[in-house]
């Protein structure tokens, strides 16, 4: 079987959307701790309904940082898979999970996997 250049390029973008989730999930993570540990001025004004609120965002913040990141690894994995053209699912997978952080290049790299399945065992 003749390699071409569709699965390699599927997992080259497959794994820079992953890394770009998996960099916004610890932004988003970070965030929502900063948030968090604001609501200790809430504390300091009497504002419990405020405290409160700050806290519940920091913890909502922390679980969508966790799934962004969760997501971008299963990117990684998909593009690694692509690369080395193993486990079709996988590596469909992968851009279908990077798809949701990095929007045109999960597009792209499930295009090209779709278009080089042949390639794969």
């Amino acid at each position: 079987m003749e390699k071409t250049w569709k699965p390699t390029a599927a997992g080259i973008l497959s794994i820079i959307g992953g890394s770009a989730g998996i960099c916004l999930g610890v932004l988003i993570i970070l965030l929502g701790g900063l948030i968090g540990l604001a609501s200790t001025v809430g504390t300091y004004l009497g504002e419990p309904a405020l405290v409160e609120l700050m806290l519940t965002i920091g913890k909502m913040a922390g679980v969508a940082g966790g799934v962004v990141i969760a997501l971008g690894a299963i990117g990684i994995a998909g593009g690694i898979c692509a690369l080395k053209r193993r486990c079709w699912g996988m590596a469909l997978a992968g851009p279908i999970c990077a798809l949701r952080v990095s929007g045109v290049l999960g597009i792209l790299s499930i295009i090209f996997v779709s278009i080089g399945k042949k390639e794969f065992s």
